[in-house]
């Protein structure tokens, strides 16, 4: 199986395609027909890689975390994304995308955020590229993280609250798409996940490939040889873990683990754990793992973090688990907290709640000394300090 790329319908396995009202049906349809012969045209291409480099601050280092390999009894190696213009990997998305859109001559931009990274992300993009932009978040998260939320109106993008349901990043998807119906010829919606209707999932993975292309380029640099034992990111919807796995996904040698948000536990009705407690159902646009009831009513997730507090996920991760490819963890609040705290204390670095995630992996699975483990470091930890002050 190729769990790289979907198939011509958009499909990873069972997982995928396009589920749009028929009034968005000509903006995905267009979106459809031409994101691949733009994106990879050699004039797209050397604008975006320029950007990247000179604008982004690519490649991020992979960085040897000593002590934390010390601990662990392990080579622990942090791809730092935390480190990106923006502080995290969204920037890679955001950017690529409002490219595209100018390309398809739309020049309002829609985006939906949870942690708010990826709201920040693109209001950087519109502001860079001259795009009007405008933002929906869910109440919740802009009472969490309202650092991002100053950061975004300072942009210059217009921040609008999603009140209904949880007030979280469902919420704000589900606002964002009702935009979107409404005025589809203007405007491009930025999806900042690996969700959706096809093609965004695909959309989004390449362009968060650059990170797993520079992993594969440092490793080889740093080891001799280009193939780590293991990769570790933490999955929502996705997008950091689509791009530290997408080049190493038909890479049988290469064990896949993904971090989801436990929340308070599996068990506790307080989690966004989708692949421990989804089933297969349609969530904005698309078939995947969803936390649903049995008649198909959206269960409320929870998570300490904005970005994991999705109730699904995204289809190519979805097929991953469902064919094995990748280990799936649950990491409930507090153990997050503490892995978070751990990598402050011990390297230095002060991750994402939502990096965090995945570096607590490293107190669930026993690895060999001489094994490499390379820990997508997807943020910083700045827009979490209010979060981590309450538990310090």
């Amino acid at each position: 199986m190729n769990f790289q790329n979907p198939d011509k319908n958009g499909y990873y396995g069972n997982f995928g395609g396009a589920f749009v009202p028929e009034m968005l049906y000509p903006n995905v349809a267009e979106l459809q027909e031409k994101y691949i012969q733009i994106i990879e045209s050699e004039e797209f291409q050397t604008e975006f890689q320029d950007l990247l480099k000179n604008y982004v601050g690519r490649a991020t280092p992979l960085y040897f975390a000593k002590n934390l390999s010390e601990k662990y009894q392990t080579q622990i190696y942090l791809k730092r994304e935390d480190l990106n213009h923006t502080g995290a990997h969204k920037i890679n998305n955001a950017l690529g995308q409002a490219l595209l859109a100018k390309k398809l001559g739309k020049h309002r931009i829609i985006a939906e955020t949870g942690a708010g990274q990826h709201g920040v992300a693109t209001a950087t993009a519109c502001a860079l590229l001259g795009l009007e932009c405008i933002v929906y978040m869910g109440e919740v998260d802009i009472a969490r993280q309202s650092p991002n939320v100053a950061r975004m109106k300072m942009l210059g993008a217009t921040v609008i609250p999603a009140t209904s349901g949880s007030k979280t990043l469902k919420d704000a998807v589900n606002e964002a798409l009702r935009d979107w119906i409404n005025n589809p010829e203007s405007t491009h919606y930025i999806i900042g996940s690996v969700v959706g209707p096809h093609p965004f999932p695909d959309l989004v993975a390449r362009f968060q490939s650059v990170i797993s292309k520079e992993i594969k380029e440092q490793l080889n640099e740093k080891i001799g040889r280009e193939n780590p034992d293991y990769l570790i990111a933490c999955v929502g919807g996705g997008s950091n873990a689509a791009g530290t796995f997408y080049h190493y996904v038909n890479e049988e040698s290469v064990k896949i683990i993904a971090a989801e948000a436990g929340g308070f536990g599996v068990d506790s009705g307080k989690s966004a754990a989708t692949t421990f407690l989804g089933t297969l159902g349609i969530l904005h646009g698309s078939q995947s793992l969803v936390m649903q009831t049995e008649d198909g009513q959206v269960i409320e997730p929870h998570s300490i973090s904005a970005g994991l507090d999705y109730p699904g996920i995204g289809p190519m991760h979805a097929n991953l688990f469902r064919e094995n490819r990748a280990e799936f963890f649950s990491i409930n609040d507090d153990e997050a907290l503490k892995s978070a705290f751990e990598l402050t204390k011990i390297e230095g670095i002060i991750p994402a709640l939502e990096s965090a995630h995945a570096l607590a992996v490293l107190d669930k699975k026993k690895f060999e000394k001489d094994d490499v483990v390379v820990i997508c470091l997807s943020g910083r930890g700045d827009k979490d300090m209010e979060t981590y002050l309450k538990h310090l």
